[in-house]
């Protein structure tokens, strides 16, 4: 893009920035997907705000949907299920019903609008389950094809893989609040970071299941997994780009495999 370019002339990526005759215009010239990350409101320590998961998908979302070139990247969901996170105030909740429902009512309206592929990102470990769930039940329900990227483990691993890249030398087993995110965040909007405040919390293995069902507090007293001041902007890039990738040529895939 030059600097003379105006917005008019760009691409649109992000749906709600469009207006309607805009995404009416994109769909007849080619866009077939809408990516929908389903985020969370929840506490992510002392340092990071409540908004991390949320910004985390708009984020991947813009990015997953520039890499195919045919996409926009639809509202991410907010808040998600984090009954595990309650004992920190500020952390807003829904029940896996509700996220579903409203995962059902985002497909059947990018559906009914002419959408023929709707990717699901949650971006939060508590949407995981919920989010493959729902997946199939309202593929079978609307026309457009439903990807649901949603494989924890694999998104915890090309997350380190991206701290490596970067020169991180640190493994985060279960990433919340540590450096993973911290990076990310620094890399998207650094100064929601509360530099000042970082501080590491548990750090070394930890049960995922004990982790929903006793709740964090129960694991970490400051909310944190892992050590936020191993985090660089540059380590945040390369996790946002890796994933952004990774999760790309998953659609690709899924796309070819439905023609």
């Amino acid at each position: 893009m030059t600097g003379h370019e105006s917005r008019s002339e760009r691409r649109p990526v992000t749906l709600a920035d469009c207006t309607w005759p805009e995404i009416e215009a994109a769909l007849e010239g080619g866009t077939e997907t809408a990516v929908v990350a389903v985020g969370a409101v929840e506490q992510h320590g002392p340092h990071l705000p409540l908004v991390v998961d949320a910004l985390t998908g708009d984020e991947l979302a813009r990015r997953i949907a520039e890499e195919l070139g045919d996409a926009l990247a639809a509202p991410t969901i907010r808040p998600g299920c984090s009954g595990h996170h309650m004992e920190f105030p500020g952390t807003i909740t829904i029940p896996p019903e509700t996220l579903m429902d409203l995962i059902r009512s985002y497909c059947r309206s990018l559906d009914e609008h002419g959408f023929e592929h709707v990717v699901l990102v949650p971006t939060h470990g508590g949407n995981f389950a919920p989010v493959e769930t729902v997946a199939p039940e309202v593929a079978r329900e609307i026309d457009a094809n439903v990807v649901a990227l949603a494989d924890l483990d694999e998104l915890m691993a090309l997350q380190n893989e991206g701290l490596r890249e970067a020169g991180v030398e640190y493994e985060e087993p279960v990433v919340h609040a540590g450096a993973v995110e911290t990076a990310v965040v620094l890399a998207v909007e650094e100064g929601l970071v509360r530099t000042d405040e970082l501080e590491a919390g548990h750090e070394g293995e930890v049960s995922t299941s004990r982790l929903l069902s006793e709740g964090f507090e129960a694991i970490t007293e400051n909310g944190v997994l892992g050590d936020p001041r191993e985090a660089t902007p540059e380590a945040g890039e390369a996790i946002l780009d890796r994933i952004a990738s990774a999760y790309a040529e998953k659609v690709e895939a899924e796309r070819e495999a439905v023609k």
